[in-house]
Formats: C-alpha cells, sequence, structure tokens
C-alpha cells in the first residue's frame, strides 16, 4: 500500500458512536417545524450524534441555508441565497427557550449579496435570544461580512458573549482553501472585534490535513495571539465529498495533545485539540474556561498591583 493510500483511509481514532435517542430524535422534530438550519447538518459534522443526542446543543445556522461562497474544505451548498427572512431572530430565540440551552452558537451562511453582510439579522438574533433568555450565553461564529468596519461594529454592539471567526488553514493554503476571505483580513476582523469590545473573548479554528507544516501552524497561532485571540480550537480536516479537497494527512491524537500544549504556552486562555474538535465543539466548556482564566488573571494583577 503506498503512502498517499494511507492517507485516504481513515484511522480507528475518527470512528464515531451513532446515538440516535429521544433527544436526537426530538431535536431534529423541532429544527424541522421551526423551519431552522444547523451547521451541525448542513457541514455534516461528526459530532452530531454527541452534541444532539447527549449534550442537547446546537449550532443554529442563519440567513438562509445556501452561501454565496464555495470554500473547497466546506458542505454547505452554495449559490444564490433566498431572501432575509426577517422572522428567523425570533424563531431562534423561541427554540433556544424550548431547548433550555445553557450557551448557544450562532453561525450563517456567507452573504456577499448583502450590504451589511448579515450582521444586522444577526445582531438582531443575539438580541432575541438575550430578551428571552437572559441567562444564556451566545457565541457568534459568522462570516467576515466583506471585512467592512461597520459590519462588525454592528455585530459586536449586540454584545455576544464569545465572539468566533475562523482563520480555518495556514497562511500559504489559505488562497487554495477559502473562498474570497483572506488569511490578512480574517486576523485584522478578529482584531477589530477586540479593539470594539475589549471584555468580549475572541476564538478562532484551524482545520489540519490540508498539507500544512508544524512550522505553520504554529506561526498561524502566533498571528493569533498577536490579535489578541484568546481561544483556539485545533481540529482534523476531513473531506465531506469527492469534489472537495482530499485529505493529505490524519494527525494523531498525540499530535493534537502536542499542538494544544503549544497553544497554551503562546498564552490562550483555552484550547481544544483533536481529531473530531471543530469550532463550536464542547463551547460551553471553552466559554467556562475562559471566564474562568479572566477571573484568575484579573486576580493575579490585583495581588501584583
Amino acid at each position: 500500500m503506498s503512502k498517499k493510500e494511507e492517507h485516504i483511509r481513515k484511522p480507528d481514532w475518527l470512528k464515531i458512536k451513532l446515538n440516535t435517542n429521544d433527544n436526537y430524535m426530538g431535536l431534529k422534530k423541532m429544527m424541522r417545524e421551526k423551519n431552522l438550519h444547523t451547521v451541525c447538518e448542513e457541514a455534516r459534522c461528526p459530532n452530531i450524534h454527541e452534541c444532539w443526542g447527549t449534550r442537547r446543543t446546537a449550532t443554529f445556522m442563519i440567513l438562509g441555508d445556501v452561501c454565496t461562497r464555495a470554500c473547497r474544505f466546506c458542505a454547505v451548498k452554495t449559490g444564490l441565497p433566498n431572501e432575509l427572512d426577517l422572522a428567523e431572530p425570533e424563531r431562534v430565540a423561541d427554540s433556544v427557550e424550548l431547548m433550555n440551552l445553557k450557551h448557544v452558537v450562532v453561525t450563517a451562511v456567507a452573504r456577499d449579496d448583502l450590504k451589511d453582510g448579515g450582521s444586522n439579522v444577526f445582531a438582531e438574533t443575539v438580541r432575541a435570544i438575550r430578551r428571552k433568555n437572559p441567562f444564556t450565553t451566545i457565541e457568534v461564529l459568522p462570516s467576515d461580512m466583506g471585512g467592512v468596519f461597520d459590519n462588525i461594529r454592528t455585530l459586536m454592539d449586540s454584545k455576544p458573549d464569545i465572539m468566533n471567526y475562523n482563520i480555518e488553514t495556514v497562511r500559504r493554503l489559505t488562497p487554495r482553501v477559502r473562498a474570497r476571505a483572506t488569511y490578512e483580513r480574517t486576523l485584522e476582523f478578529l482584531s477589530r472585534a477586540k479593539e470594539l469590545q475589549p471584555e468580549i473573548p475572541t476564538k478562532s479554528s484551524i482545520m489540519v490535513g490540508l498539507g500544512e507544516t508544524k512550522e505553520e501552524i504554529i506561526e498561524t497561532m502566533d498571528d493569533l495571539r498577536a490579535a489578541n485571540v484568546d481561544i483556539m480550537a485545533i481540529g482534523q480536516y476531513l473531506q465531506p465529498t469527492k469534489k472537495h479537497l482530499k485529505v493529505q494527512k490524519y494527525y494523531h491524537p498525540d499530535e493534537f495533545a502536542e499542538l494544544r500544549k503549544i497553544a497554551m504556552e503562546k498564552g490562550f486562555s483555552h484550547c481544544e485539540a483533536g481529531p473530531l474538535v471543530r469550532s463550536s465543539y464542547h463551547a460551553d466548556e471553552q466559554v467556562n474556561a475562559a471566564a474562568k482564566a479572566k477571573q484568575e488573571m484579573g486576580e493575579e494583577q490585583v495581588q501584583k498591583a
């Protein structure tokens, strides 16, 4: 067997356990009744059975289910999107209430057809969730919204608990992996979000297995820290269909453990790293860890004063 064929075959540590229990089926039924979309389904996330069936968490995908971009790693369908559904924020907020979620992640397809990049609907979704679920923490995972500063400000003014925007891959591979989004614009987005609301933790994720080197991953960590990013997630890229980019390498769990160690040494308040880790994987634990780290840092500064 050639080395190339070995890389294509999935290792044992990527096997997942299906869980179609009542929680999973009930959540799926509610999503359909509310005419809501989740990135869990659209992006074929490998953790859907754990999150829906065991943890009873989900990542809502707003602004429709058709993306205006065609990134070569993503399974979300692309094309011309539908008209905006202005009632969507209230439906999402109602669903969060029905699910009694302690933490919710709201993401969206890219809407390059909209001048505001969808930022106003995004912000209204955050506010609607906050009104109906005052004790639920909210994480947002938007597109770059064209990199327009006013669009970033609109979203940050809604005061999410975590701002998450993914860098996805290393600098060298970005033009091949992502559509329209750039490496520098991603760093600028994260930096500006932090400047607008310094107290809100920022977060970013990278996929590995696309042909990057360890040195390039470490460079990305340094770039994210220079943009004052607090939380990092590192996960294995999995090819969703034959039309998408092929996996160049499957990282061993020990390699993820090493990358997590390096990230924490770089100064991230939290790093989630593993073969099945995705941007919103165990997001509730990440927000708690970030809050704890922030509190400990504050106490340390007081002691030094």
